[in-house]
């Protein structure tokens, strides 16, 4: 018992009948029944039913003023509720209290809107968040986080590691998204940055001799946002010492099945299925495939080299083309011309020129029993070809993605993706899986220069590590992501040990030795003073719970999340800062970004 409390709302049931209890809360909704006044009270634990008639004289006059979230402290006996009044879903659907005082601890003014509102604008529930967070569904959501963050710590620490915080203000690298910057007033001119990630100080860490260390950790990354990204978000970091790659991934396995028992109880498959990258592309388009959709790419790149089809014939004889083909069963049968055409529009979004079909209507008249204005232009021998690997069968629909290698796989992916959920061929709830054996590097098209896939201190394949210098674009790393339902939850790597090999990652990409020693001349000298074999990996927090809680977007699981402006409407951050602070900071707008910031362009 406190001040202000006896018992929770949430508490109060048929155990305390004939008790007078205390409770405090929001008055959730106030209902006038012909004189009695009832009054549903929310806390955190729960709504509890007061009922106030006007024997209770002062409570009854204070209940008439009663409004909306208005938070309130009520003394009141506890009692049954009559016969047809009960409400077996709430705990406290068996009792109500009869109130025999009431306090209006403080009052609310009319709110932007009912908390049981479904079509609230997302603008409207950031920027009144504080009443948003007052919801069930999310207060169900980050009592759930709270969980799964102290289920990962109990789980560590069970397995001996140690929780380690790693600085907030560090120093800019070259690689991954754009840095957060922070100038230095003691520091002229000179600027930290805010992680991406704690990747080289848990590296550190094994150095240091701490072999099993871990720490839910704030990261920042100054990117566009979409629903799975904000610029500040959370993860679960994790870095072991003397652990193979199948070690470390047998531990987070264990770590991920049982999490979901535990908050869901959910039996995840024992054994994740394990899937290369080259398999991974080939046949589903992209590195993180949600296997509960029985869609695959078939390539169809060789059929098509003597083709008199040039939209086909093209692509297939370009060293970066593809010709890939999408069996959707039944599917002529399924979707109309319009959605057919729709489908066209869709994978528009990501670089595709169209979108050929063949609808095949009966697969023993050979080309007379496939539909499609492209079948004219295809020999026998490639049609035959096409209907073979695919496994086509009547009625089903074959969509062609023809062009460069990654135009193709991004927007058959996505396709897959689409008619997976339109259709309805969702199989099962969940499909864990690991991906692994990525390319240690992949060709920036721009600068024609090669880049890290995951991060430059991914260790190689052992038995490749002189190709580092000879053929950097053979190496295969030591790198592994955890996926689900086609979200990569997590993404780790045995990582480089050795001072000498690191260097000829650096090289090839084309970072100097000047240039690493004054980026990452810290974490070359470590691993000059007996680096052991280490490697981890990082999960993403915010994506499991929303997959957890079955929401869209990861601003739903964070308390005060940004906009996909980077924008916080709630208060109003980023904004303008006192001219002195700048002053001791030694910056000074520029004419363009003052016209920029007062909304007069013409400057900039």
């Amino acid at each position: 018992m406190n001040a202000m409390r006896s018992h929770n709302c949430g508490q109060v049931n048929e155990t305390l009948i004939d008790q007078v209890v205390t409770v405090s809360g929001w008055a959730h909704r106030r209902r006038d029944h012909g004189g009695v006044i009832f009054i549903d009270l929310r806390d955190a634990s729960g709504l509890l039913q007061v009922v106030v008639d006007p024997d209770a004289v002062a409570a009854f006059a204070l209940a008439e003023t009663v409004r909306n979230e208005h938070v309130l402290q009520v003394t009141a006996k506890v009692r049954p509720r009559p016969e047809g009044t009960t409400n077996p879903d709430l705990p406290t659907g068996m009792v109500e209290v009869y109130a025999t005082e009431m306090e209006i601890l403080n009052r609310a003014d009319p709110i932007p809107f009912q908390l049981d509102e479904d079509d609230v604008s997302e603008a409207v529930r950031l920027r009144y968040r504080y009443l948003d967070l007052r919801r069930e569904s999310m207060q169900k959501i980050f009592r759930l986080r709270s969980g799964v963050t102290k289920y990962f710590r109990d789980f560590l620490e069970a397995e001996n590691f140690v929780d380690i915080e790693t600085p907030i203000l560090t120093k800019s690298t070259p690689e991954g998204a754009r840095d957060y910057l922070v100038p230095s007033r003691v520091h002229q001119g000179d600027f930290f940055a805010l992680p991406q990630s704690p990747q080289l100080f848990k590296q550190l860490l094994m150095v240091a001799g701490f072999e099993r260390y871990y720490q839910i950790a704030r990261c920042f990354r100054d990117e566009d946002l979409r629903a799975d990204r904000q610029p500040e978000f959370t993860q679960l970091d994790i870095e072991t010492s003397f652990m193979t790659e199948e070690e470390i991934m047998n531990m987070m396995e264990q770590m991920i099945r049982g999490l979901f028992k535990d908050k869901l109880d959910v039996d995840l498959v024992d054994d994740f299925p394990r899937m290369t990258y080259a398999e991974a592309i080939e046949q589903y388009g992209i590195d993180r495939p949600d296997l509960r959709i029985p869609l695959k790419l078939v390539s169809v790149t060789d059929l098509m080299r003597d083709s008199g089809f040039k939209v086909f014939a093209t692509p297939a004889n370009a060293d970066d083309g593809r010709v890939a083909a999408l069996c959707v069963p039944a599917g002529s049968q399924k979707m109309s011309r319009k959605e057919i055409d729709d489908c066209t529009n869709f994978v528009s979004n990501y670089g595709a020129r169209g979108l050929a079909y063949i609808k095949v209507n009966d697969t023993s008249a050979g080309r007379d029993g496939l539909q499609s204005p492209i079948v004219k232009n295809l020999s026998d021998e490639a049609l035959a070809g096409v209907i073979e690997r695919t496994g086509a069968k009547d009625g089903d629909l074959i969509f062609f993605g023809a062009d460069k290698a990654k135009v193709v796989n991004d927007s058959l992916a996505a396709l897959r993706v689409k008619l997976g959920h339109d259709l309805e061929m969702i199989e099962g709830d969940w499909a864990p899986m690991w991906v692994v054996d990525f390319p240690m590097f992949e060709r920036d098209e721009d600068s024609g220069r090669w880049t890290s896939l995951h991060h430059p201190f991914t260790a190689p394949k052992v038995d490749q590590i002189d190709d580092l210098k000879s053929n950097p674009g053979n190496v295969l790393s030591r790198a592994y992501d955890m996926v689900l339902n086609g979200t990569e939850i997590g993404g780790g790597s045995i990582r480089i040990h050795q001072m000498e090999v690191q260097k000829l990652a650096f090289e090839a990409l084309g970072i100097d030795d000047t240039e690493a020693q004054e980026k990452f001349g810290f974490l070359l000298d470590a691993l000059r003073f007996g680096a052991p074999p280490h490697g981890g990996i990082a999960f993403g927090v915010d994506r499991i719970i929303a997959m957890m809680s079955n929401v869209e977007s990861i601003r739903d699981v964070i308390a005060f999340p940004k906009t996909q402006k980077a924008s916080c409407l709630l208060t109003d951050a980023p904004s303008d800062v006192d001219k002195t602070q700048l002053r001791d900071l030694h910056i000074r707008l520029s004419p363009a970004a003052q016209a920029l910031k007062s909304g007069d362009q013409s400057e900039g």
